[in-house]
Order: structure tokens, then C-alpha cells, then sequence
């Protein structure tokens, strides 16, 4: 197996309406074939791999290495499915910015309207796989976008993705449902992109255990135990910062808030978190509350906290290939092919409708369809 990392730039502009149009009509018959043929579950398990997602992003014409990709294509599925519904095969909700935030009352009332047992179930995945990426694990990127994919069987996958204003570089985090067996110990399906420099944490490493449940331990102790455990480590880090701290260690004591924290540790008594997964869903639990414990936990208790990067290893593929179908929108590898784009999307719609009534037309559409993209003016294979 060998490493393989996807670095995804920041590029200006946006997918033209021309361009948008044709690339829900084609992610949403892409997607429901997958459905057809693998199901629901094996479409998302597919979804949760980055570069079968990248390579989606590519074959639907956007530009192969942009951090747009994410989002567009995050996007298009969002409005095929505005488009075709339950008919899909899958759910889709989330989005960018303020969009995410209505990401749990999305999936509510899908859940009401299909009868879904597991609604809350599926809410909690959706609030928590944001809280673990935004403020347990701390590399460098900020979470902007989270899409929540799902199935009526409440099997599920998260895409979500993150951005560093300084180097103009994002990362996409993936999850699987069937995949993750606990939420805050190695719970991602895979990370594309290495993490940036400078300060990281990583409280959902396997080594993290012992932080986390220290960590979990402080939030459960009284408010004037804490405040003195507090005062101590304000008051050695004022003294000789070396001797509690190594220069090493890329937690230090400024990260931490005294008044700030303590306010939200009142707040997390009313409810005292049983274990680090509790802790992190707590109302005002943030990246700086998880950091300001996970360093007294390694001063107090000596449980260290771990600064180990989750990039995932998986086979190696090359998704830039995909973007040959079509083209991309900046021209690369050359400009969108709309004739060659308009014939996928009749083909592909014509073997979902053939799916359905008889598999072998399916086969033979999609035979065809890759016999017209090899054969076009470029002379390119998928």
C-alpha cells in the first residue's frame, strides 16, 4: 500500500449555470446507477473514499486539483437530489457555511417524511463528525462545508472539508458510518491532504486515549477543585514555562483562557460527561476548551497529548484521469466538451430508465457511453 495525498488549491471563480446544469443531471444518474448495481451502502462507502470522490468531481468537469472540486460537486448531488428525491437512492444534506448549520434539521425531516427510526441517530453522527474535525482534531484547516450523505437504511458517509487561509490550501475529511465503531478514536474513513504547519493536535488519535480520558476526568471534577488544578498551571507556566512544558511540546500555556475556560466548565458540570465523546458534544466545548485540557491533562496526569497527523493510507489510483471524459472548467486538461458532455448525460439517463426494467441495458448503455468518450475529438479514454 502506499501513501497516496491530495493537495487541493484554492482556485478563484465559480462552475458557470451552463456548466452546473449538466453536472447535476450527470452526478445524479451516475449516482443512481451506483445504487442500482452496488446499493445504497456500497455508493457511499464509495463517496467516503476520496478518490473515487475526486474522481467523480473530474469526470463531472470541474477543475481536477481545485478545492472547489469539494463543494461543487458536493453541491451538484444536493441538487439532484432537490431534483429526483428518494428516487436517487440516497439523502443528501449540508452544505457551505451557514447552510451546514442546517444540516440536523435536514436530516429530520427526511427522517419524518420516510418514517426513519434511527432520525437521531443520524443527527448526532452529523453534529459530532463536525465537532471532531473542527475542534479534536486541530491542523490547521477550518471546516466550512459539511455534507451528510444517508441512506432509509441509516447506513451513512460525511464529506467535509476544511481550509487554511495562509497557505490557500484546503483538506477533505471523509467518514463512514459502517466503518467508524467509535467516534472519537481513529474514526475517519480518510483524509486527503497533509496536515499544515505549525501547531497540531490530534485528540482522536489511538495514542490520544489517555488524553482523552483525562481530559474528560478535569470536565467531570467540582468547579473550585478545577479552578485550583487552574491556578496551578497558570501559576508554574508564569514562574519557569520550561519546566512544565518542553519546547517541543507545540502546546503551550497561552493557549489557555483562564476565565474563558472556567466559565465553560461551569456550564459542562450541569451535565458531567461520562467519557471524552460526551465532553465534545457539549454546549461551548471548542478547539480551545479541548486544547486548554488536553495540556493540563499532560501536566497533571502525565497522559500526553498527541501531535500524530490521520492521513489514511489507501490504493493508489489517479483520479486527474477522470477529468479527460469531459474537460475541465479552467480548460485543463482542455475545456469542457459540452457535445461529448450532453451525450453522457442522455446515455446515462437512458440506462437508469433501462436499469430498472432490464440490467443488460444498462451494461450496454454504459459500453457504449465509454466507447463515444474514447472515441471523441480528443482522442482520451476514461
Amino acid at each position: 500500500m502506499q501513501r497516496r495525498i491530495a493537495h487541493l488549491p484554492l482556485h478563484g471563480g465559480r462552475a458557470p449555470a451552463w456548466l452546473f446544469s449538466r453536472m447535476h443531471r450527470l452526478a445524479g444518474s451516475i449516482l443512481e446507477l451506483c445504487v442500482e448495481e452496488a446499493g445504497a451502502a456500497e455508493t457511499l462507502a464509495r463517496l467516503a473514499d476520496p478518490l473515487w470522490f475526486q474522481a467523480l468531481g473530474c469526470v463531472l468537469g470541474f477543475d481536477w486539483h481545485s478545492s472547489g472540486l469539494t463543494t461543487v460537486t458536493c453541491g451538484a448531488l444536493g441538487e439532484a437530489y432537490r431534483r429526483l428525491g428518494p428516487a436517487l437512492g440516497i439523502h443528501v444534506a449540508g452544505g457551505k457555511g451557514g447552510v451546514s448549520r442546517k444540516t440536523p434539521q435536514q436530516i429530520a425531516e427526511v427522517a419524518e417524511r420516510r418514517a426513519l427510526a434511527h432520525g437521531a441517530r443520524l443527527i448526532y453522527a452529523s453534529r459530532l463528525s463536525a465537532k471532531v474535525d473542527s475542534s479534536a482534531v486541530q491542523d490547521g484547516y477550518q471546516i466550512y462545508t459539511h455534507h451528510f450523505f444517508f441512506d432509509d437504511a441509516g447506513e451513512w458517509c460525511v464529506v467535509q472539508q476544511g481550509m487554511n487561509e495562509g497557505s490557500g490550501y484546503a483538506r477533505r475529511y471523509h467518514w463512514l458510518g459502517s466503518a467508524t465503531t467509535d467516534f472519537v478514536c481513529e474514526p475517519h474513513a480518510a483524509i486527503a491532504s497533509p496536515p499544515a504547519q505549525g501547531e497540531l493536535l490530534n485528540m482522536v488519535a489511538g495514542e490520544a486515549g489517555a488524553s482523552r480520558a483525562r481530559s474528560a476526568e478535569l470536565a467531570r471534577l467540582e468547579p473550585a477543585h478545577f479552578e485550583r488544578i487552574l491556578a496551578e498551571v497558570a501559576s508554574s507556566a508564569a514562574r519557569q514555562p520550561d519546566l512544565f512544558l518542553p519546547r517541543h511540546h507545540e502546546v503551550r500555556p497561552l493557549d489557555i483562557d483562564a476565565r474563558r475556560l472556567d466559565r465553560i466548565m461551569r456550564t459542562v458540570q450541569e451535565h458531567p460527561p461520562a467519557d471524552f465523546e460526551q465532553l465534545l458534544g457539549a454546549p461551548g466545548v471548542g478547539p480551545k476548551t479541548v486544547r486548554s485540557l488536553a495540556l493540563i491533562a499532560e501536566l497533571v496526569y502525565g497522559a500526553p497529548a498527541c501531535r500524530k497527523d490521520l492521513t489514511r493510507r489507501w490504493t493508489p489510483r489517479d483520479p486527474a484521469t477522470f477529468s479527460f471524459a469531459h474537460g475541465g472548467k479552467d480548460g485543463h486538461p482542455f475545456p469542457v466538451d459540452r457535445a461529448t458532455y450532453d451525450r453522457s448525460i442522455a446515455l446515462l439517463e437512458g440506462a437508469v430508465r433501462r436499469a430498472r426494467i432490464d440490467p443488460a441495458g444498462r451494461d450496454q448503455a454504459l459500453f457504449r457511453l465509454s466507447r463515444w468518450v474514447g472515441s471523441g475529438p480528443r482522442g482520451s479514454s476514461i
